[in-house]
């Protein structure tokens, strides 16, 4: 695994080096597609922020109901994770209309 990612990155600047071709000349534009695909990729990230959080809330539920002591400390570990989980989310909503309209 380690090799090939050497391998990959050993590469990609040969790759990047290479010259673009010149439009005018019958060259095609994938610029506007490669835009959606990566809006897309990000926007399958945000699709995992409701079910984590869903999971996070159950949990919490679970572990109140079974140590109704610990409340303070459960709900606050919950609403922790919870932010992360939202603010990954934030991120890659951020990411996808990045790439969508300023890349």
């Amino acid at each position: 695994m380690t090799l090939a990612v050497v391998a990959v990155l050993a590469l990609t600047n040969t790759a990047l080096a290479q010259g673009g071709e010149d439009l005018a000349a019958g060259g095609i534009d994938f610029t506007p597609l490669a835009k959606g695909i990566g809006a897309g990729f990000a926007g399958l990230a945000v699709i995992g922020g409701g079910p984590g959080v869903g999971r996070i809330g159950g949990a919490a539920c679970e572990a109140v109901a079974r140590q109704p002591e610990a409340s303070g400390t459960i709900f606050t570990n919950m609403i922790i994770t919870a932010g992360m989980v939202e603010g990954a989310t934030l991120f890659a909503v951020l990411v996808g209309l990045l790439a969508l309209f300023l890349i």
